[in-house]
């Protein structure tokens, strides 16, 4: 890390000098890690494994079997949860019909999503997803037990508790609990539930996406219980040519708004947590896998992957049997829940210190060419702003390792810090002090998708 001189550190800004900053420790938040209950956990996990097959063709009609018996299930323990809450919550069921390669006769595809509306900003979204669908070695195969205890009936109870720790608060903006269908044929959930969030006019800000979430112990053997894999995209898949030309030169291969959230969920998360790594792994997904959070980012939302820091792939999209002295199949003696909940707390966390934070600035912009300080300009607060911290590391650092409070203005210049050595990104404040996470400048970084720049020389 670089040491700066007193003179770079100076910071202007265009109002007077900026009111004390808000605070910026929150015990709520650990509050709210040390609520996520193991046992609860294991209890989830444990009705889903006892569906026998949760496959996204098999019979949804009877009543203790199958895709149709897991998913009313899951709407009945989010009903519970809104009773226990007095109504905060409101259950959608999205559903489209749907044939493709691993669904060869149509089939519905069915989400339960649970809905927590904010009380100051509704209309911002963030999410936490899993998907209750599983399978067996052959896909196509929807009468076969497949458990799915970690692939991903993990993923399914961290919504599920997220919902039932988080509902006990009130949140600024809105909160979205989303148990999927269909992934394993396809991520069909994912992509029905990014869409109806388009046709609601959400603006999402953050999906969580959990899938394979529950297990410490890798396929070499080693327990490895205090770290979580979470994956980003780098840049948006809807980037213009003009778009890519500006982050070519400008930089921001880094500095998608996915990639600043998983950066503030590892600052929030490890924050809450002792003893707890989230580790950013640069990438959308695993190498030749998927999951339902890539729906989001294809229509331009910041969406991340958590993942278990050490998979068996022995214990995922396996036969029950065992073979060569080893266990295949995804059965709940293989999960840990005292290291799920940690998993689980680290989303709640998370999306708690997103609902509870003003957006992200909009309209970020940065200058400063051929001049030794840089300037950044930002449309002016709006609801629930106490003020913005700005944020700037060496351009090869990974984590945004300085920050100064600026106050309540639309523009900051930074003296003696040249543009062309440095990343930079600015975060808005509430008065309780919870952060948005950094947005980078321009479109690259921005989090509500901005007009697309035109291409040169595109007719007007």
């Amino acid at each position: 890390m670089r040491h700066w001189p007193a003179w770079a550190l100076s910071i202007a800004a265009t109002a007077a000098a900026a009111d004390a900053p808000p605070p910026q420790e929150h015990p709520v938040l650990a509050e709210i890690a040390g609520a996520v209950s193991a046992a609860q956990l294991q209890a989830s996990v444990q009705a889903l494994v006892g569906f026998g097959t949760r496959h996204t063709a098999s019979d949804p009609k009877p009543a203790a079997r199958g895709i149709g018996a897991a998913r009313r299930w899951a709407q009945q323990r989010f009903a519970a949860i809104a009773a226990d809450c007095g109504g905060c919550l409101s259950v959608v069921t999205p559903a489209q019909t749907v044939t493709g390669a691993r669904l060869p006769v149509p089939t519905d595809i069915v989400d339960v999503v649970a809905v927590q509306r904010g009380s100051g900003q509704p209309e911002r979204v963030v999410l936490i997803t899993g998907h209750i669908d599983s399978r067996v070695s052959d896909v196509a195969n929807a009468t076969a037990d497949a458990p799915g205890a970690d692939d991903d009936a993990s993923g399914v109870a961290a919504v599920l508790e997220a919902a039932r720790v988080l509902s006990r608060y009130r949140f600024a903006a809105t909160i979205v609990y989303g148990v999927l269908s269909g992934e394993e044929q396809g991520l069909y959930g994912g992509k029905l539930l990014a869409q109806y969030a388009r046709d609601q006019g959400w603006q999402v800000e953050a999906d969580l996406n959990n899938d394979i979430v529950g297990a410490s112990r890798g396929g070499n053997g080693v327990v490895d219980n205090t770290r979580v894999r979470l994956f980003s995209e780098a840049t948006r898949p809807d980037e213009t040519a003009a778009e890519a030309r500006r982050r070519r030169f400008e930089g921001g291969e880094l500095d998608g708004p996915s990639r600043n959230l998983a950066r503030y969920a590892k600052r929030i998360a490890e924050a809450a947590l002792p003893n707890w790594r989230v580790d950013l792994v640069y990438r959308v997904d695993r190498f030749g896998r998927g999951g339902d959070h890539e729906a989001f980012n294809e229509l331009g939302m910041p969406a991340l992957r958590f993942t278990e820091g050490a998979e068996d792939y022995r214990h995922q999209h396996q036969d029950l049997r065992r073979a060569d002295g080893a266990d295949y199949g995804d059965t709940i003696d293989h999960l840990d829940f005292d290291y799920l909940a940690r998993v689980t707390a680290s989303n709640a966390v998370t999306l708690a210190a997103l609902a509870w934070a003003p957006a992200p600035p909009a309209q970020l912009e940065i200058a400063g060419a051929v001049t030794p300080d840089t300037v950044l300009k930002w449309k002016a607060a709006g609801e629930g702003v106490a003020g913005y911290r700005v944020y700037w590391r060496d351009t090869a650092e990974p984590a945004w390792s300085h920050a100064r409070w600026v106050g309540k203005v639309a523009e900051a210049r930074l003296a003696g810090l040249a543009i062309d050595d440095f990343s930079f990104g600015v975060a808005a404040v509430s008065a309780d002090g919870f952060e948005s996470p950094v947005e980078f400048p321009g479109p690259v970084g921005a989090f509500t998708r901005v007009p697309p720049v035109p291409d040169a020389g595109a007719s007007k």
